[in-house]
């Protein structure tokens, strides 16, 4: 099985190192639904430029990486131009590998669990049991999910910022599954500081921490609050020593361009958001309402009712955060889109039990293949206007909404089997879940 990966990994450095040396490489790059304002490498080489000309990158409105950002950036173009395509190219093959190797420990962690629970569970449920051969082939899967997607290849070849983005949460998954605290809230601490949103997965990265501890802690309720506190701290004290790096970079007021990008909007380009159309239509004095409610939906909304439902499992609760966050946060691309539909062969013991998966599939492929078609037809064509491209991001917000409501019913039907059993009767008569 490792040489089928490492054999995927090769394919995919051909394809990816092909498309960035082909005619392709800028009109993907070119691409709304690839490069935003926030990720954009145009962008990024405009302000290096700038800043090497002695000109400040932050006064006009058009870069907003952190000076962190812009400091490694620099150094990047300026020493080793030739080897930026290799860089994106192998930063996206490092996070495929960490993806399988997270999926390989959560895979044998689902299997321990089993294991321990398995007196609890119903007789007739031996046929919803994980066995040792089920846990070979999801790790592959997750792999050969983000390799080759094309989500994914696109943002790579189009040398979006998104593909370093994509590497931080890969190695938050994997040091949170390890238990590596110091490891997990510092890379996590760098991700919320490139974006923001990322700062609602220190939740499960708390459990994930707080179970990492459990044996020593003998189920001592102190001590278990005393190991998130120890987990919020680290990762507090992560991202301030960001921050203050960024200060002797450039001034904070730098730092709070890039905030204000992300929390207010100004930049109202198409994308496969559900922010610019909104705020493109919204009157100017309402303008603040509907930003902070699309913010608390995009961020905080759905983090307690998940933690609550979903404690025992963190893994789907991070997964599910980290899907809720590329579906609505203000300027996604399909990067993170990508990101989390690699994570889903994770829970392939689930796929049996959801019920939406040909609908999610025919959504996916038609507005992927409709939304270059209806572009051209508004900017070049001239024979449509945003409407028509706003409802293709709308339909494609909606299939994800569907895929991760799927998932998540899936869970609970499982769970519901495991300890009540395949058999489901009301009044006498044999019955089914479903979704309403």
């Amino acid at each position: 099985m490792e040489n089928l990966v490492y054999f995927e990994y090769a394919i995919a450095g051909i394809i990816r190192y092909w498309l960035l040396n082909s005619d392709y490489k800028q009109i993907i790059g070119d691409r709304v639904e690839i490069s935003t304002p926030l990720n954009s490498w145009k962008k990024v080489t405009e302000g290096v430029y700038l800043y090497n000309e002695g000109i400040d990158p932050y006064s006009g409105d058009d870069f907003h990486e952190t000076p962190l950002g812009l400091f490694i950036f620099e150094k990047m173009i300026h020493h080793i131009p030739q080897c930026i395509g290799v860089i994106f190219i192998l930063c996206d093959l490092l996070t495929a590998h960490i993806l399988y190797q997270t999926a390989k420990a959560f895979m044998n962690e689902l299997y321990s669990r089993q294991t321990k629970e398995k007196s609890k569970y119903a007789k007739d449920a031996g046929s919803l049991l994980l066995k040792k051969p089920d846990l070979a082939l999801p790790p592959v899967y997750v792999a050969s999910a983000y390799l080759f997607n094309p989500y994914i290849i696109f943002s790579c070849v189009g040398q979006t910022t998104t593909v370093f983005a994509n590497f931080c949460l890969a190695l938050t998954y994997l040091s949170m599954i390890k238990g590596k605290r110091i490891i997990c809230c510092s890379i996590l601490a760098l991700a919320t500081f490139q974006s923001m949103y990322p700062a609602t997965l220190l939740v499960p990265a708390s459990i994930y921490l707080a179970q990492a501890d459990e044996k020593s802690l003998d189920g001592n309720k102190p001590l278990r609050i005393r190991n998130f506190m120890t987990t919020i701290i680290v990762f507090l004290t992560a991202l301030m020593l960001l921050l203050s790096i960024s200060s002797q970079l450039a001034e904070i007021s730098k730092l709070i361009n890039t905030i204000k990008l992300l929390l207010n909007v100004p930049d109202l380009r198409p994308n496969v958001g559900l922010f610019w159309y909104f705020f493109t239509e919204m009157f100017e004095n309402f303008r603040l309402l509907f930003i902070c409610a699309f913010q608390i939906n995009a961020a905080l909304l759905y983090l307690v009712p998940l933690t609550l439902r979903l404690h025992g499992e963190p893994m789907l609760l991070a997964a599910s955060l980290t899907a809720l966050m590329a579906i609505f946060k203000s300027y996604p691309s399909l990067g993170d889109v990508g990101f989390y539909l690699a994570l889903l062969p994770m829970w392939k013991h689930l796929f049996n039990y959801m019920q939406q998966g040909f609908v999610v599939g025919c959504f996916f492929l038609t507005t992927s293949v409709m939304g270059p078609i209806v572009w051209h037809l508004w900017i070049y064509s001239r024979s449509a206007n945003a409407n028509f491209y706003f409802g293709v991001t709308l339909a494609f917000a909606t299939a994800q909404i569907f895929l991760v409501t799927d998932i998540l019913f899936a869970y609970i039907k499982r769970e519901f089997s495991l300890y009540h059993g395949m058999r489901r009767e009301v009044n006498g008569k044999t019955t089914k879940l479903v979704l309403e």
